[in-house]
């Protein structure tokens, strides 16, 4: 080919292009901060269709099942027996305070669960830290039996116990004057207050408000008081009991139950125990977790300093673990606090029981499903914003921040 030729190439005459021809640019915002804002648009809009026609849909549903909708119910007669409830309830009650009953039956279990469940993993944790070869093993097995086995089996496992293991109310065990294991539960006695006891936990109240204002006063000064508080803690309510005794109500076997005192279920022990030993395996692994984290500097200027093994526990390294334990403990809580709904399958009556027992008799599933969600949102966001908030106290704070 010649170098100096020039060849021209023709477009076909179907493929040219009109020269007004227009291209038509559907651009979005163009930072990316007004994408996201457009996105976000887009998501919620869906989710608000998605919503109104599930919504609507259901309630034409309904309409034509003849099923009535709403919240109304909870103003009718309840009809049904609670066999455990905090406060006063009977079947003429309205389905709101059978609702309350079951709710308040969840929030007890949730905390005394939280509470047992912190103590045990502490312990268990940090015996797994021990010198101890034995008490070390022991505490391994226990973690590694817990958590892998699911909770509901130990539901199950631990009701089979209380219920088989423990002999019935007529040949009960007394291992304490006045405490009565069987089959039926824990019976034990209970106070009869009268205007003169309030004298105690008032002495109860003082003593812990002295701990908390020795403790400021002391801390300022680099001395502790944890003895001398927990001093004031018990023996300020001794006094008090001194000065006023309790008339105590004890249980007395009439039939083939107890009559009086105080009980508790083979249903709730069983959901206690089992909630409460399933998380604290895992709360044991986080406490074990903290303490591995902080710098064994740390551990070194302690005993320079002649601390003892507990001191140096105590006031340096628990300390500076909290700032490690506190975030992944609070999932344990919440999820202590949800796995409580599994207590319908041992027949203990919280939340869950009672609304499905609702659901049963009224037939509306969507408002009973719907206050169940929202009691247990209610409850963790709860326990999320104090853990939070603790979270932030306790918090390292960088020099200059």
């Amino acid at each position: 080919m010649d170098p100096g030729r020039l060849d021209v190439c023709t477009a076909h005459p179907l493929s040219a292009k009109p020269a007004n021809a227009r291209r038509l640019n559907f651009a979005l915002p163009g930072d990316a901060r007004g994408r996201g804002v457009l996105y976000q648009v887009l998501v919620v809009g869906g989710v608000i269709l998605l919503g109104w026609f599930l919504v609507s849909n259901a309630l034409d549903n309904l309409a034509r099942q003849n099923i009535a909708t709403g919240f109304g119910f909870l103003d009718r007669e309840a009809a049904f027996g609670i066999g455990e409830s905090l406060i006063a309830y009977s079947p003429a009650d309205h389905y709101s305070r059978a609702l309350l009953v079951g709710f308040l039956n969840t929030l007890q279990v949730a905390a005394l669960g939280i509470l047992l469940a912190t103590s045990i993993g502490i312990v268990v944790g940090l015996a797994r830290l021990s010198d101890n070869w034995l008490i070390a093993k022991l505490a391994s097995v226990f973690v590694e039996a817990t958590r892998n086995v699911p909770v509901l089996l130990q539901l199950f496992f631990w009701y089979a116990l209380i219920t088989q293991a423990f002999p019935s109310p007529r040949r009960a065990l007394e291992p304490v004057a006045g405490i009565f294991l069987s089959n039926r539960g824990i019976k034990f006695p209970v106070p009869v207050w009268e205007p003169a006891q309030l004298l105690i936990p008032a002495a109860l109240v003082l003593g812990a408000a002295l701990w908390v204002l020795g403790a400021r006063r002391v801390r300022q000064k680099g001395g502790s008081f944890f003895w001398p508080g927990l001093g004031a803690v018990i023996i300020l309510p001794i006094i008090a009991f001194i000065l006023s005794p309790l008339q105590m109500e004890v249980p007395v076997l009439k039939g083939f139950n107890f009559r009086g005192g105080g009980s508790v279920s083979p249903e709730f022990a069983a959901l206690l125990i089992g909630l409460s030993v399933y998380t604290a395996s895992f709360i044991a692994e986080i406490v074990r977790g903290g303490v591995l984290a902080v710098p064994q500097d740390q551990k070194e200027a302690a005993r320079a300093l002649g601390l003892t093994q507990g001191q140096s526990l105590r006031l340096i390294i628990l300390p500076q673990a909290l700032r490690v334990i506190v975030p992944p403990v609070t999932n344990q809580y919440l999820n202590l606090t949800k796995n409580s709904s599994l207590a319908v399958a041992i027949g203990y009556p919280d939340l869950v029981s009672v609304a499905n027992t609702s659901i049963n008799q009224t037939g509306q599933a969507v408002e009973g499903i719907a206050i169940i969600m929202i009691v247990y949102l209610s409850i963790s966001l709860a326990i999320s914003v104090f853990m939070n908030a603790f979270n932030r106290r306790i918090a390292r704070t960088e020099l200059g921040a």
